[in-house]
């Protein structure tokens, strides 16, 4: 699939991405290097921040730094961006891409597990969008916000509800922002996909399946299949570039129709037996040793 846009359609923008050393935020910091943009990219784990700059950088060029920083602190959200700022100058976007996710049977969940999710989504999204709008308003730095959620914001998706909860918030952010921070010409706008598969949230969110999505049930897709990633960069471009100025409050689905078809949520889990969801569990957690074990190393 053809990309849409110019090479130099976000020149002389400075956009960060949280969580952006992995999955579909590496994704995105690829797309806006190509189109010109000076990119900053946050994590917890430094080796994978790095190598994702230094590859990103040996193939397209331009600039990507990197910055280690736990989103759920709020002190180390406003470190980080008064150094990019010092450093590099105001950000003219955010993409609060960073995420956690469970599948499990709520009444399962630890207040530990719940937490953890809703540390990331919920508490660390607003700490950056708020640590960068304070410095927007009082530069006078017109911006734009760019939030990565979910379908189920509209309704609801049982077996991951700190996911469901933190995103939904972050989707009222999104809308009450737009209304206070529009005359400041700062929009914040939001993209709910459906399926685009990526190596990380498909051994969490569907451990066992192929990442091509070739051994999924697409009958609850209209489109009769998963995203594209090119097809949420190109949408995830127009949003960050000049010219949509007056989009701002919106969420925007990605997704084939799943959502309005078949709600696009997990409420097909409820037919899982318990010894199932033991399975998953094991798998799951294996994906994220392995990711905790990087993330110390």
């Amino acid at each position: 699939m053809q990309t849409m846009f110019r090479n130099d359609l976000l020149a002389g923008k400075r956009i960060l991405i949280t969580g952006g050393g992995s999955g579909l935020g590496r994704e995105l910091a690829e797309e806006y290097l190509r189109l010109g943009a000076e990119v900053h990219i946050c994590g917890r784990r430094k080796a994978v921040l790095d190598d994702t700059a230094s590859e990103l950088m040996a193939r397209l060029g331009g600039s990507v730094r990197t910055h280690v920083c736990d989103i759920r602190v709020s002190a180390a959200v406003d470190e980080m961006i008064e150094r990019i700022w010092t450093e590099s100058g105001p950000l003219t976007g955010l993409v609060n891409n960073a995420a956690g996710n469970i599948i499990s049977p709520t009444e399962a969940l630890s207040p530990r597990a719940f937490d953890a999710v809703a540390g990331i989504v919920f508490h660390g999204s607003f700490y950056v969008t708020q640590a960068c709008g304070k410095r927007w308003i009082e530069g006078g730095v017109r911006a734009s916000v760019l939030s990565i959620l979910v379908t189920w914001v509209w309704n609801g998706s049982p077996f991951t509800v700190p996911s469901a909860m933190s995103k939904a918030g972050i989707n009222i952010m999104t809308k009450s922002l737009a209304v206070e921070w529009g005359r400041h010409g700062i929009r914040l706008n939001a993209i709910a996909p459906g399926p685009f598969p990526t190596k990380g949230a498909w051994e969490r969110l569907r451990p066992g399946k192929a990442i091509d999505g070739s051994d999924d049930d697409m009958s609850g897709i209209p489109m009769g299949r998963v995203g594209q990633m090119t097809e949420l960069k190109n949408i995830a471009a127009f949003l960050m570039a000049d010219g949509c100025e007056y989009l701002t409050g919106q969420c925007i689905a990605v997704d084939g129709a799943a959502h309005l078809a078949s709600g696009g949520n997990y409420s097909h889990l409820t037919r899982r037996s318990e010894e199932e969801w033991a399975r998953v569990r094991e798998m799951s957690k294996s994906a994220s040793d392995k990711d905790k074990a990087l993330r110390n190393a």
